[in-house]
């Protein structure tokens, strides 16, 4: 059992990571059961900035287009949104998707929202308890960049965002369903090869300077 102070202590971290980037096919899909240390980020930092204030952008259109109503969710990730959340009517769901696919920049709209009364604030804890656990044990497998991925939960469903190889997103899928509180694991990713992989890498550090 992972420990809460651990857990809180890899949330922390990877919070505070600055992640490199590329373009790639998005691949969405669902499988049943969702200063001195610093890690490199699979998207440039143009993307980075960008994902920032669509997500900006999107929060405001949302609120005009429902205020109130609704809880919704924004995540950008290389210019892709996911949203999540729930909303009270097929029509404000329908408003929301077409108000956030108008914010400048955007590649494309994963729109994951529910038609239903909003998550009570248990169910958020236990989403904020299962995003935890998943980036804490992506971080300690020895075969998963655990900082490669965004992960972001709703309702027990586990969403993994990210620039990846097929490999890293099928271990990360399957070291997710492993979590207790996992209900269902959805990919919103970008699949790349293991040599466009290897061009994302930084390049290792020059080593000091020959002794004479």
């Amino acid at each position: 059992m992972i420990k809460a102070s651990r857990i809180l202590t890899l949330a922390s971290l990877l919070a505070a990571t600055q992640l490199l980037s590329a373009c790639a096919p998005l691949l969405i899909g669902g499988a049943a059961v969702g200063g001195a240390l610093m890690y490199t980020d699979r998207r440039t930092s143009g993307a980075q900035v960008e994902d920032e204030a669509i997500e900006t952008k999107s929060y405001n259109r949302i609120r005009e287009v429902v205020g109130d109503r609704g809880h919704v969710n924004v995540t950008s990730y290389n210019r892709v949104v996911l949203l999540t959340g729930e909303l009270p009517t097929s029509a404000d769901r329908e408003a929301v998707a077409r108000a956030v696919s108008g914010v400048e920049n955007l590649r494309s709209v994963v729109n994951e929202t529910a038609v239903m009364p909003n998550s009570s604030l248990g169910s958020r804890s236990s989403d904020l308890l299962v995003t935890s656990k998943v980036k804490a044990t992506l971080f300690d497998a020895k075969d998963v960049q655990g900082h490669a991925f965004k992960v972001v939960t709703e309702r027990g469903v586990v969403y993994l965002m990210g620039i990846v190889t097929e490999r890293e997103i099928n271990r990360a899928t399957e070291l997710a369903r492993s979590i207790n509180g996992v209900e269902k694991v959805v990919r919103v990713t970008e699949v790349v090869s293991e040599d466009t992989l290897k061009a994302l890498q930084p390049a290792p550090a020059a080593s000091g300077a020959a002794q004479p």
